[in-house]
């Protein structure tokens, strides 16, 4: 199971937020062709989100273990019904989960620092 920061998780969470889920687990459980599927939509995904039809919170806690260990994922979340899991690409192993810092472009004014206007010509008879 991969471990992954707090800010790593709030990322991710982020992330997934708009995410719809792509596999269900069903009254059948956790079996193979569940957890094949799993598999493949982490692999072209990398950060999936699981709706479990089943109301016993420790069972869907169980699944979220399971699935994470055996697919060799990270939990990101488990809220109500829904489990959101992820596991990086093989070729983006060394990529980071958070977001690159944007690069700075023009440095803000400070708020003692006067606003430049258009005209700042303060002279003449005002015409």
């Amino acid at each position: 199971m991969l471990n992954l920061s707090t800010d790593e998780r709030r990322a991710l969470r982020a992330r997934a937020h708009a995410l719809n889920p792509v596999v269900a687990i069903s009254q059948n459980g956790l079996s193979e062709s569940v957890l094949k599927e799993i598999a493949n939509s982490l692999a072209s995904h990398e950060l999936i989100k699981i709706r479990v039809f089943n109301d016993d919170r420790e069972q869907r806690e169980q699944f979220l273990a399971t699935i994470c260990q055996e697919l060799e994922a990270a939990p990101v979340q488990h809220i109500g019904k829904l489990l959101v899991v992820w596991r990086p690409s093989p070729e983006n192993k060394s990529a980071s989960v958070l977001p690159q810092p944007k690069t700075p472009g023009r440095p803000r004014r400070s708020r003692s620092e006067p606003r430049r206007t258009k005209r700042s010509f303060q002279g003449g008879s005002g015409h």
